[in-house]
């Protein structure tokens, strides 16, 4: 992709569509639109609307290569079956998150009859079949593929395993659709996520977009690249190639994620006590955080945290929000609260992300306990989320400036110097479906992300 041109950036998202003309060469945003997504006729109605807008700025955008990211139909669904629960849960989560999906499904210590039927239930798009590290026991890895052909499972599978059992496992699925990678923990302490990553989505592309029936238009499943999730992480990890250490905290109506992307101090990058080590590039999803569907238990959070003095009313008008998801503050006392629930869904989300500093007196006597991820020093800080976006430079600044409120007290390892952006024009994903077939545009797009978000912190 060089040369003088246009390449559109689409993300199908659960909710919006949009859509963003870049050059090619420079990165500079040409044009941009959005549109409902359009999943109760075909999908490609929302795209084709965008199209529209698009060209009545740049009739160019006719011939422009269009890459997209989809997280429509309920995203990227992924079941876990594992060896040990502590190392399986917890492996799986991370891979899972970092490939753009939800993890929907854990199972550990074997995998039994009743077990594929519960995990049927749980309708995953993928499961990651994880379990000892190189060389070591692969007995419940073996039983859990033996279990899903006995019951032929048709869901395509990613071993990620034992590297030493591969050929077996291969032998022992046969039908069932499934793809070898690397061992996501080869060995205790280390996390190697990559090669399930790009596992997951190839059998993302290769077996779930066409699955869901989002599109009858074969042009859907050529056009999309990965989860939209897996795209914005890669988007980041551009972020922090130009600006150094990167936090993305995006707030939804449903969700609040967290994207971060360091570099490790080596303390970190190998806390021997850890089964399941640190990795420079995560992301994270708040189930219970979001403005809408998921108000309610952002105020709980938040009085369990001590960042709510108001919690009747604050309650109240998150019961208002989650019973009318559409809701728009029409007084100043409504945007107050919104703004509100958006200062603690963000504080929360990213002190779960990065995790704690604490001194703890045990036999030894005084020592500093860490958990985590240490964020302190980000150099950059993102807000994305229709509340940073819609609002006024002062009101996203004050919500990310929110974050570090009685951080240092308490030991929390969120950012505490950062300067602050938005990503006003929401091109985050942009930047990462350009990341790899068109760097250049990607850095351009990238910044600016930062020349037109700065709150001026």
């Amino acid at each position: 992709m060089s040369g003088v041109g246009l390449v559109v950036a689409v993300d199908f998202g659960s909710t919006f569509t949009k859509a963003v003309a870049v050059d090619a060469d420079s990165g500079d945003v040409v044009a941009r639109a959005e549109h409902r997504t359009t999943i109760d006729t075909d999908v490609m109605d929302g795209w084709h609307a965008c199209r529209a807008v698009l060209e009545e700025v740049d009739r160019g955008v006719k011939n422009a290569e269009v890459l997209a990211c989809s997280s429509a139909g309920g995203g990227l669904r992924i079941g876990v079956v594992g060896n040990e629960e502590l190392v399986t849960a917890e492996a799986g989560k991370r891979v899972a998150l970092s490939s753009g999906g939800r993890v929907v499904a854990v199972v550990s210590g074997g995998l039994s009859a009743a077990g594929q039927k519960e995990l049927r239930k749980d309708r995953p798009d993928v499961v990651l079949l994880l379990g000892g590290t190189d060389g070591g026991n692969s007995a419940v890895l073996l039983k859990a593929a033996e279990t899903l052909a006995k019951y032929n499972w048709r869901k395509p599978v990613v071993v990620a395993g034992n590297i030493e059992a591969q050929a077996e496992i291969t032998g022992v699925l046969g039908a069932v659709p499934h793809v070898l990678a690397g061992n996501v923990v080869p060995e205790i302490g280390v996390f190697a996520p990559d090669s399930a990553r790009a596992a997951i989505r190839e059998m993302f592309l290769k077996h779930v977009i066409g699955g869901k029936n989002l599109s009858r238009d074969p042009a859907f499943a050529r056009m999309v690249r990965a989860a939209t999730p897996d795209v914005v992480l890669r988007g980041v990890e551009v972020l922090a190639g130009l600006h150094g250490d990167v936090a993305v905290v995006d707030i939804g109506g449903a969700t609040t994620d967290v994207h971060s992307v360091i570099e490790l101090d080596p303390e970190d990058a190998n806390l021997g006590r850890e089964v399941v080590a640190t990795h420079p590039v995560t992301r994270t999803v708040e189930g219970d955080l979001g403005m809408r569907w998921s108000a309610v238990p952002v105020v709980e959070a938040g009085t369990e945290a001590g960042l709510v003095a108001n919690e009747g009313e604050l309650r109240t008008a998150a019961m208002h929000r989650h019973d009318d998801p559409s809701f728009l503050p029409d007084s100043p006392d409504e945007a107050a609260y919104d703004e509100q629930l958006a200062s603690v869904a963000a504080t929360v989300a990213l002190r779960r992300h990065a995790g704690r500093q604490r001194i703890v007196f045990g036999p030894g006597g005084r020592v500093i306990e860490r958990s985590g991820k240490d964020l302190r020093e980000v150099d950059l800080l993102v807000g994305s989320g229709g509340v940073l976006r819609h609002n006024p430079p002062e009101v996203a600044a004050r919500i990310l400036g929110s974050i570090g409120t009685n951080a240092q007290e308490e030991g929390w390892l969120v950012p505490q110097r950062a300067e602050v952006c938005i990503d006003r024009d929401y091109v985050l994903a942009g930047v990462g479906l350009l990341a790899d077939l068109a760097p250049k545009a990607a850095e351009g797009l990238a910044r600016h992300i930062h020349t037109t978000g700065s709150t001026g912190h």
